[in-house]
C-alpha cells in the first residue's frame, strides 16, 4: 500500500520539544514503515523519517520568522495533490484546507480531525462530509452534523516513557500556557496543598503568562520551559500528579496519556474526552472543581501507578494506532 501521509508544518515531524499533530503523525509513518507500507511523508524540510521524506517548506513556519505561513501551507498542501496519482491513499493531518482540493483528485482521503479551532471551520467539513472520510481521536470531539469513518485513539511511543513507581514530591502542569489548559488553577492547587509545582510547554498567550503565571514565580513554582522528549519523561516519571484543570472541551490530550505512562495519575477537570482517557478512580480523577482538584491530590497515594502503566500499554500504544489506520485504510479501499 503506497500511503501520502501530510503533516502540518508548524513544527518539524517529529517535534523538536512542541508539537503534538507533527508528533502523531511521525509515530504513524514510523509504525506503517515497520509494517511494511510503502509511505511518503510530506513535511518540513529538517523532518526525519525512515519513510520517504517529500518537502516544500524547508523549516518550520513557528521557528521561521520570516516564514509566511499561509503562503507555504498553499504550497505545502498544492505538492502533495499534484502528486496524488502516485498514491492509493492520503491521508490528512492538515486541518480543513485539503479537503478542498480532495475533488480534484482520484486518489481517496482520510482526515484526522485533531480537533476544532473554531466553529468557523465547520462549514468545509460539511461540503466534503458525503465525499471524504473523516477519523475522530475521541468520541467526545465529534461534531453531530458530520459522519466518521471510525475514532482512532492517539497512542505512544512507549519506549520512551519509563515507569517509575516512587515519584518524587511535585505536581506537574505540562501543557501550553494558555487559559485553555487552566495553568492558573494549576498554580493555585499547588500553592493550597503547599506542594511543589513544575511547569513545562510554550507560552502561548504571553498576556496570561505575564498576568496570572510570572506573579506566583518562586522557588516553588518554577516554569520549565518548552522540554524536548528526555527531560519531558524525567519530569513526567517524577511527578506525584499531572495536573490537567483544562477550561475547555479537550479533543484528547497526549500529556495525559504520556504520563500514566510513566506510572503518574492524573487530576483532570471532567472535560472533553477526559473520561475516555482517564479512568477515574483507578489511573486519577475527573473532578468539577478547584477545591475537588485539592481533594484529589491529597488521595493521590491510594491510587496503584502500575495501573496507570497497563491501561496506556493496553489502550493506547503506538502498535494499536497503527493497526487501526490500516483497517481504515483497508476500509476505504475495499
Amino acid at each position: 500500500m503506497k500511503i501520502a501521509l501530510l503533516a502540518p508544518i508548524a513544527w518539524r515531524t517529529p517535534p523538536r520539544h512542541y508539537g503534538p499533530w507533527e508528533a502523531i503523525v511521525s509515530m504513524l509513518a514510523e509504525g506503517l514503515v515497520c509494517e511494511g507500507m510503502t509511505v511518503t511523508l510530506f513535511a518540513t524540510g529538517d523532518s526525519l523519517t525512515n519513510g520517504q521524506l517529500e518537502a516544500i517548506c524547508p523549516t518550520p513556519y513557528e521557528e521561521t520568522p520570516e516564514i509566511d505561513a499561509k503562503v507555504w501551507e498553499c504550497l505545502h498542501v498544492a505538492h502533495l495533490f499534484e502528486q496524488a496519482s502516485r498514491f492509493d491513499i492520503i491521508h490528512n493531518h492538515y486541518d480543513f484546507l485539503p479537503l478542498s482540493y480532495s475533488r480534484l483528485v482520484k486518489t481517496p482521503m482520510v482526515t484526522t480531525i485533531h480537533g476544532f479551532s473554531s466553529p468557523k471551520i465547520l462549514p468545509v467539513y460539511q461540503k466534503y462530509n458525503q465525499t471524504g472520510h473523516y477519523v475522530s481521536i475521541s468520541i467526545a470531539d465529534r461534531y453531530p452534523q458530520l459522519d466518521y469513518c471510525a475514532n482512532v485513539y492517539h497512542g505512544i511511543d512507549l519506549k520512551l516513557f519509563s515507569f517509575n513507581d516512587n515519584p518524587d514530591d511535585y505536581l506537574l502542569y505540562f501543557g501550553r500556557i494558555h487559559p485553555d489548559k487552566g495553568t492558573y488553577d494549576a498554580i493555585q492547587i499547588a500553592r493550597r496543598l503547599g506542594i511543589k509545582l513544575i511547569m513545562a510547554g510554550i507560552i502561548q498567550d504571553h498576556d496570561y503568562y505575564q498576568a496570572k503565571v510570572a506573579p506566583y514565580l518562586d522557588q516553588n513554582v518554577v516554569y520549565a520551559g518548552s522540554v524536548g522528549p528526555e527531560p519531558r519523561n524525567t519530569l513526567l516519571r517524577g511527578a506525584l500528579a499531572l495536573l490537567h484543570p483544562i477550561y475547555f472541551d479537550e479533543p484528547f490530550g497526549l500529556s495525559v496519556i504520556e504520563a500514566m505512562a510513566c506510572g503518574t495519575p492524573v487530576v483532570a477537570y471532567n472535560r472533553g474526552s477526559m473520561p475516555e482517557v482517564i479512568k477515574d478512580g483507578e489511573t486519577g480523577f475527573l473532578v468539577g472543581t478547584l477545591e475537588e482538584a485539592v481533594a484529589a491530590v491529597k488521595d493521590i497515594t491510594r491510587l496503584n501507578r502500575s495501573t496507570c502503566r497497563r491501561w496506556i500499554e493496553e489502550q493506547f500504544s503506538k502498535e494499536r494506532m497503527v493497526e487501526d489506520y490500516l483497517r481504515v485504510y483497508r476500509t476505504i479501499l475495499q
